[in-house]
């Protein structure tokens, strides 16, 4: 399947996968010389590879948004593939590496993760690829240790944010008050033009969120 190339900021191209059977969005984020990072390569994600591959991208980094197993569920198989290093929150560590154990649970037999995780991030942590600067946000709540990737008016929520709801707080380490706190301070304080890309679900923007979110009501 051929991603989608989705609306970026100057300097950079996005590109978009929904895979497997949880429809997770893939993506992949490049400056104009080809260096590259993959974000929350879930189930079924190892199809990218082979585009990335042929349209000469060199994966440096593997981002992680948050440790869930459906999230983190080929980062072991990029970063054995491309040599790609991985960064998650500090927080998330233990997630992404008894990924394997939580899959299973839900009926999915995952590989072995990384031992450990290259970069252990905190919130405002930059990441280079290439010529683009990346800055990690904690948005704490979904899990733990959430991390948002904020690229210059473009942010990648993962689970924190989708369009018309916000992320689940009944798994193991949720909390919903954590997460409104963070949705309040971290994303909604953002211009309302800024693109949000989730881990689920179609594009929005701060604003639509904003004025049309059930979850957002007076926020």
């Amino acid at each position: 399947m051929l991603p989608i190339e989705e609306k970026a900021p100057a300097g950079a191209r996005i590109w978009r996968w929904t895979t497997g059977p949880l429809e997770n969005n893939v993506y992949l984020v490049a400056d104009q010389e080809g260096n590259a990072a993959i974000i929350d390569p879930g189930i079924e994600s190892e199809q990218a590879l082979g585009w990335t591959r042929q349209n000469g991208f060199k994966l440096a980094w593997i981002l992680i948004t948050h440790g869930h197993f459906d999230h983190v569920f080929r980062a072991a198989f990029f970063a054995r593939a491309t040599h790609a290093g991985i960064a998650i929150s500090e927080a998330d560590a233990e997630l992404l590496l008894h990924m394997k154990d939580a899959a299973a649970i839900w009926g999915f037999q995952a590989e072995d993760p990384p031992q450990p995780p290259d970069l252990l991030l905190n919130d405002g942590d930059e990441i280079h690829i290439g010529s683009l600067t990346v800055r990690a946000v904690a948005t704490p709540g979904h899990s733990p240790g959430s991390m948002c990737f904020l690229l210059d008016g473009f942010m990648f929520v993962g689970d924190t944010l989708f369009a018309g709801s916000v992320g689940r707080t009944d798994l193991p380490g949720g909390s919903q008050e954590s997460l409104m706190c963070s949705l309040r301070d971290r994303l909604l304080s953002l211009p309302g033009e800024t693109v949000i890309y989730p881990g689920h679900g179609p594009i929005t923007t701060v604003a639509r969120e904003k004025s049309s979110n059930p979850f957002l009501a007076g926020r």
